[in-house]
């Protein structure tokens, strides 16, 4: 065996399993990888999910401060009526008192 043989086959023991650890180390990188990426999309998957519920509650928010927003509106509407119904209960008070001190004058 010549010196050239000699050196081929130290680098080849040195080598070879150096790579072939490489190679597994690889490989488990790899299967990490692939669970990770199915773990992500499995949170992906419900993320998603979490902002469909989201948007529902918040439709369902929307139509309820609107339905509040309106019986608040119907309130006011109700309440300046009672205003305006109790400020003319006033005039036809006072003009029922100026007419009786007419008629009362007028006998």
């Amino acid at each position: 065996m010549d010196i050239k043989e000699a050196m081929a086959n130290v680098l080849k023991d040195l080598i070879v399993p150096e790579l072939n650890k490489i190679k597994e180390d690889n490989k488990e990188i790899k299967a990490t990888l692939v669970l990770t990426n199915k773990r992500l999309d499995d949170i992906n998957l419900h993320l998603a999910d979490q902002s469909r519920r989201i948007d529902s509650v918040r439709e369902e928010l929307s139509e309820r401060i609107d339905e509040t927003n309106k019986r608040i509106d119907r309130l006011y509407e109700v309440i300046v009526r009672r205003d305006e119904h109790y400020k003319l209960d006033q005039r036809v008070a006072d003009l029922e008192r100026i007419v009786n001190d007419l008629k009362s004058k007028a006998a």
